[in-house]
């Protein structure tokens, strides 16, 4: 893929988003793991025989996505050079989730902006997977960060990266496996074990993403509003508290956040009624109010932008 063409994807996804009338790989991606999860189930009868089935699908979908695009765009290519880029931009694009990342938190500011907290529990429920029910406003804010810390590194970040190292080929195998490890890579009584793949290989894959995305955010924090102690301040609380979350590489955009931010996240949370208390990480210096979603918007806009730098720098020094 060339710098162009990654600018180009980009400038899509600025402008277009994920206009819901569009196919997406990623929901076609979700059929097949459903498809999937549902014909094992008629078939394997142990814990070992739903291990083998997951690491195959862990592994099978994202080969099988990366040499359907690869052999697009090469099909695309031989009709015309100029086609084959244009295939390969629209892939490249559908990987990538900062405008619609954008859209989803900006409705969830709206709603408690209007006073509305049923509409920005609605609002919130579309990219969290906790209970937001009977979440309070600062519950809402705190869920609503830690998605946009999270999502800066596996919507952003992590596609970029993947694009500057192997194209869309690559960026879409690792969109299979993000989408497989949010499908079945719960620890929980029906994926444990057939999801167990997914989840480790979404570990490997967003490994340096994650850190990336973590330095980034210290960054963006001082760019972003010229207050350069946040940049320390972000750092040092990445380093303190970025191993402290259940996922090995959660907890660092969002302890990277939490210091940018002067808050803090993590702690209780519900899943279909059931308590999950985790770490606490950042300091609790100040409440966490509306203000600090437009200003965790801020940062990942800005962090992005330096994901697109580094990305095309990678691209030109290769």
């Amino acid at each position: 893929m060339t710098g162009g063409e990654l600018v180009l994807a980009a400038v899509l996804d600025v402008v277009a988003g994920d206009p819901r009338w569009l196919p997406h790989p990623v929901r076609g991606m979700g059929v097949v793991i459903s498809w999937f999860d549902d014909l094992v189930r008629t078939v394997c009868r142990s814990d070992q025989s739903l291990q083998i089935a997951g690491a195959c699908l862990a592994l099978g979908l994202p080969a099988a996505i990366y040499a359907a695009a690869a052999w697009l765009i090469a099909q695309a290519a031989m009709v015309s050079p100029l086609l084959g880029q244009l295939v390969s931009i629209g892939l490249a694009y559908t990987t990538l989730a900062g405008r619609d990342l954008f859209d989803h938190v900006q409705a969830v500011s709206h709603e408690l902006q209007q006073g509305n907290l049923a509409g920005a529990r609605e609002a919130v429920a579309r990219i969290v997977g906790r209970d937001s029910a009977t979440l309070t406003e600062p519950e809402v804010v705190r869920a609503t960060v830690e998605t946009i810390a999270e999502s800066t590194a596996d919507g952003i970040i992590a596609p970029l990266v993947y694009l500057s190292l192997g194209g869309a080929p690559l960026a879409l195998a690792y969109k299979a496996v993000n989408t497989l490890d949010s499908m079945v890579g719960h620890h929980d009584e029906r994926y444990e074990h057939f999801g167990w793949a997914s989840a480790r290989l979404d570990d490997v894959m967003n490994w340096v993403p994650a850190r990336l995305t973590g330095g980034f955010i210290a960054l963006a924090s001082g760019l972003a509003t010229a207050e350069w102690h946040r940049v320390h301040d972000s750092w040092s609380i990445l380093d303190r508290d970025g191993g402290k979350h259940l996922s090995p590489n959660s907890g660092i955009p969002e302890a990277a956040m939490a210091g940018a931010l002067g808050v803090q996240l993590g702690g209780l949370n519900y899943y279909d009624g059931v308590a999950h208390d985790g770490e606490l990480i950042g300091d609790d210096t100040t409440a966490l109010t509306i203000g600090h979603i437009e200003q965790a918007t801020r940062i990942m806009v800005v962090a992005a932008g330096l994901g697109l730098f580094f990305a095309l720098l990678s691209l030109w020094v290769s």
